[in-house]
């Protein structure tokens, strides 16, 4: 039987400010994010000095709105769970500091959650029924993983990123275009009038680990193509462009995710992250699994960007488990999972 305490999420790892309460690991309450997109756009990228500034300003009327639009208090809450790395170590100190605090002023657990296990934790809020053990293939603009969660709080990472995550390699390639910040969305958006088939682009395999995914070749090979164009004075079409890297990037982790569902017999894949909002990817995904008798589960687009209600989730599960966090708890950059 589903639990009835609220954790109180909170995270702040790179340029979302989010606070959520749940209640029972799958109810959502509440789930505020105030993005700093308009703030990093000019930049191109986020400014990790300008992130941890918005953050200081941002985080206790963010955490207000939560608390109010549940309808709670302070009293309310069971546990506090916060997002203690891998991210700009600015932003996360933030949101760990706004959390020791509560949790340390209100006498309550203090439970420290890996950004990339709170993204697996998106898709149990949104499907009520999946319980591990199931794989999960983690798409963003800093990580790109595929992890067996066999159990709650127990991960496997079965292969990650070498260079690029995929979400970087597109927000380059769409800086490259002019497309502006954040790119995934620009590049995908612009995909859909181009030919996928225009620009023969490399699919690296890193070897002797399978699993693992390099997206660095893809786009070096996209701006080397672009620099050429300009240099003989050619018009770029960029539409084009944006279709054949999206086609390499998604093949790329379909090929790996179908290829790790294969190896450890998995008959669940969950996307998890940014980039798993894209549309080609969860078609292409869902299609190809569905051939070979696996189920793609993927959580609404709110869901897939930073919040702070997969960071709550995480929490009522490892609160469960007895896997609470010292108030001396610090944030660590490239936490690993």
């Amino acid at each position: 039987m589903q639990g009835t305490e609220i954790i109180l999420g909170i995270e702040t790892s790179c340029d979302e400010t989010s606070a959520a309460v749940v209640q029972g690991g799958r109810k959502i309450l509440a789930n505020v994010i105030s993005s700093q997109v308009d703030l990093h756009a000019e930049y191109g990228g986020v400014v990790p000095e300008l992130a941890s500034r918005r953050h200081v300003e941002l985080i206790t009327p963010v955490v207000r709105a939560a608390l109010r639009e549940a309808d709670l208090s302070f009293s309310d809450i069971n546990a506090v769970a916060v997002t203690c790395g891998p991210g700009l170590v600015g932003a996360l100190l933030v949101g760990l500091s706004y959390a020791k605090g509560v949790a340390l002023a209100r006498g309550l657990p203090l439970l420290g959650v890996h950004h990339t296990a709170a993204h697996i934790y998106a898709n149990l809020l949104a499907t009520p029924d999946l319980e591990p053990p199931f794989l999960s293939l983690v798409v963003s603009g800093g990580h790109t993983s595929l992890v067996l969660m066999r159990d709650h709080g127990a991960y496997e990472l079965l292969g990650r990123t070498v260079d690029d995550a995929a979400g970087e390699a597109l927000d380059k390639v769409a800086r490259a275009l002019g497309l502006g910040y954040p790119g995934g969305p620009a590049i995908e958006k612009l995909a859909r009038s181009g030919d996928p088939e225009a620009l023969q682009l490399p699919r690296a395999v890193v070897r002797d680990h399978p699993l693992d995914f390099s997206f660095s070749g893809v786009k070096t090979a996209v701006l080397n193509h672009l620099n050429r164009m300009r240099q003989r004075g050619e018009e770029v079409n960029k539409a084009d462009v944006a279709a054949s890297l999206q086609r390499a990037v998604v093949d790329a982790l379909t090929e790996r995710a179908l290829a790790a569902a294969r190896s450890t017999g998995s008959k669940k894949i969950a996307l998890a992250g940014g980039v798993a909002a894209n549309r080609e990817l969860r078609t292409r995904l869902k299609e190809q699994a569905a051939c070979k008798g696996i189920e793609v589960i993927v959580p609404p687009a709110i869901l897939c960007t930073d919040n702070a209600a997969m960071v709550a989730c995480a929490g009522y599960y490892y609160l469960k488990r007895g896997f609470t966090a010292p108030y001396t708890l610090n944030a660590v950059a490239n936490l690993p999972l």
